[in-house]
């Protein structure tokens, strides 16, 4: 069978009868991909801790008929165990794997812009250095918002979604795309404070001075439309969604 190389973000795996084990795979360079981990589950397993969920690997995949199979893996950077020990984090990295196993839907396709997304949240997350870790619900609210720009769901807060006159607004949409000027305001829109427009443009562009003078409500509000925007964008909830203290 023909070999391939590649790193990845193992997703989610799932029990393959009775000592293998499928692992979902964001990749650098082919995208989603799902491969068979032959004997990770024995205890003899040389290598099964690192093909978990939240590692970075790099691997050597088969070629198989329905299946590619992981011949090697050697880890790159463990996120999980930055992650393990804090509630917020951990939750908040479940919705970014998740996340990306809902944005890139094409397997074998190439989506290294959300590949590195993906890292560089798990990253900020679980930086050694606290005065460069960010705050949970911050990281995530960025990388969801980055991830759907990269997915073509890319929302407008300085300009109208609608007409496109500048802005600020004060009437935000997830169904129309963003803020909304009075004469493009549709029903259902809500209306964040102020600051709560600039926080989101701040988080979407990775101004982290700004996200970092903002104001308890601005950051909760900003959490709440992110949230709205991601539900409507990828028509159904994420599961892990529902346990992130917001």
């Amino acid at each position: 069978m023909p070999l391939y190389r590649d790193e990845a973000v193992v997703l989610r795996t799932h029990k393959l009868g009775e000592a293998d084990r499928i692992v979902t795979l964001l990749t650098r360079h082919h995208g989603r991909v799902r491969a068979v981990a032959k004997g990770v589950r024995k205890t003899t397993s040389r290598w099964g801790a690192r093909l978990e969920p939240f590692t970075h690997v790099d691997l050597q995949l088969a070629v198989g008929r329905n299946l590619d199979v992981v011949t090697q893996a050697e880890t790159i950077e463990p996120f999980a165990s930055g992650l393990g020990d804090h509630y917020d984090r951990y939750t908040a990295g479940t919705v970014m794997l998740e996340t990306a196993d809902r944005l890139v839907t094409e397997e074998g396709q190439p989506a290294v812009q959300q590949f590195l997304l993906l890292v560089g949240g798990l990253r900020a997350m679980t930086a050694g250095d606290p005065d460069q870790r960010r705050g949970a619900n911050q990281v995530l609210d960025s990388y969801l918002l980055r991830s759907l720009a990269v997915a073509g769901y890319a929302p407008s807060f300085s300009h109208c979604a609608r007409c496109g006159e500048e802005g600020p607004h004060k009437a935000f949409s997830p169904s129309a795309g963003g803020a909304l000027c009075p004469d493009c305001r549709v029903p259902g829109s809500a209306s964040p404070s102020a600051g709560t427009l600039d926080v989101l443009g701040a988080l979407l562009a990775g101004d982290w001075e700004v996200v970092g003078a903002a104001d308890p409500r601005s950051l909760r509000e900003a959490s709440g439309l992110v949230s709205a925007y991601l539900h409507w964008h990828l028509e159904r909830g994420l599961k892990s969604l529902e346990y992130v203290e917001r």
